[in-house]
């Protein structure tokens, strides 16, 4: 039996205007073999969420620039949870600070990325993981 591929949902809360890493993102993860879903600029976390329903994802990674990371990262969160979809990865990067990474993580993100990380290191994060909640699933 084929294995399944990774669903993605690359999302862009808030008012950031800048989407060009999440595109280089969302391309490296598709390039990866994943399936990759964009949801463009200036998503709600209330969209983003139901996108991940609707899509039926493994992982949402949000790219955040505006700063908004220690809002809008619980609020997806929040949703997730009150959605009954904690077991999808939220993860994402940014320009956010090494305490606020760490804030997050105590939360239940996952990890966080920022500036000068390869698209190989978020590839291979997501791999994992995917691989350690499904072992054994066959």
């Amino acid at each position: 039996m084929a294995e399944r591929k990774i669903r993605v949902l690359v999302g862009k809360p808030g008012l950031d205007g800048h989407d060009r890493g999440a595109k280089v993102v969302a391309a490296a993860l598709r390039d990866a073999g994943m399936e990759v879903i964009y949801t463009g600029l200036h998503q709600t976390p209330e969209q983003i969420v139901q996108a991940a329903i609707q899509e039926d994802v493994d992982v949402v990674a949000l790219s955040i620039l505006s700063g908004a990371h220690m809002t809008l990262f619980p609020r997806v969160l929040e949703k997730l949870r009150e959605e009954g979809m904690d077991h999808v990865l939220l993860t994402g990067g940014g320009i956010i600070p090494a305490e606020d990474m760490e804030k997050l993580r105590e939360m239940g993100v996952g990890k966080l990325f920022g500036p000068g990380t390869t698209t190989a290191e978020a590839v291979n994060y997501i791999q994992e993981w995917f691989e350690k909640e499904h072992a054994g699933a066959d």
